[in-house]
């Protein structure tokens, strides 16, 4: 699952997204309230978590930008205050759940697992890909229960390529996810993960179609 986490306190950020990241979630961190509204309405993710106070455009007004898209994206907002006001405000302005800081991770894990739940989407740790097995936690691929032995570059590929299926993966999400974003590393790299990677997969069910000048899309063949 691709995670947006939207917030500008640095460690709690890193906290987040380290959390996440070992459930196996695919994490994007933005710490400015414009680029986030850009990143959500170019990117999109599939649930957010979302600070209130933020540099150049506040919580809210990313949220209400993103309703009035019509993007139904489950949002948490996050605020360092408890005023009844200002969650009754977040709630009406479209968010699915309120945390106050200070929270624990648990809690807040607990609640994207239940907003996962209302919008049916998959949280589970390991997902069934035809005839594979693939462990987020572990970052794992299997097959009749024996892993695949897979450099961690190419299941990084793998990850974000799975994360968006049935959509166009450009070179430059797959560096940011495989490198970190911001990463100067040039977008041929991409090409010899990728290539190595269909190499495994497609005997075994999944390809990785390549669309010229744009990027690559994963398929999965049913059983």
């Amino acid at each position: 699952m691709r995670i947006a986490v939207i917030e500008d306190n640095e460690a709690l950020a890193e906290g987040i997204a380290i959390r996440l990241r070992g459930r196996g979630h695919a994490v994007d961190l933005l710490a400015d309230g414009s680029q986030a509204d850009q990143f959500l309405s170019q990117e999109g993710a599939d649930l957010v978590v979302l600070d209130l106070n933020l540099p150049g455009m506040d919580g809210i007004d990313v949220l209400r930008a993103l309703r009035r898209r019509g993007d139904g994206t489950p949002v948490i907002l996050l605020s360092a205050r408890s005023e009844t006001a200002q969650r009754v405000a977040g709630l009406d302005a479209g968010a699915d759940d309120y945390l106050t800081k200070p929270f624990e991770m648990d809690e807040l894990e607990a609640r994207l697992r239940a907003m996962a739940r209302r919008k049916n989407l998959e949280f589970a740790e390991r997902e069934t890909l035809g005839a594979l097995v693939f462990d987020r936690s572990a970052r794992q691929l299997f097959k009749d229960d024996k892993p695949l032995d897979i450099p961690r570059k190419e299941i990084s590929t793998l990850e974000c390529l799975l994360e968006r299926r049935g959509r166009i993966v450009s070179k430059a999400q797959l560096i940011a996810h495989i490198y970190g974003t911001g990463s100067d590393a040039e977008e041929s790299v991409v090409e010899p993960h990728v290539s190595r990677l269909r190499k495994r997969l497609e005997p075994l069910g999944l390809r990785i179609k390549t669309a010229r000048g744009l990027g690559y899309m994963l398929e999965i063949d049913t059983p």
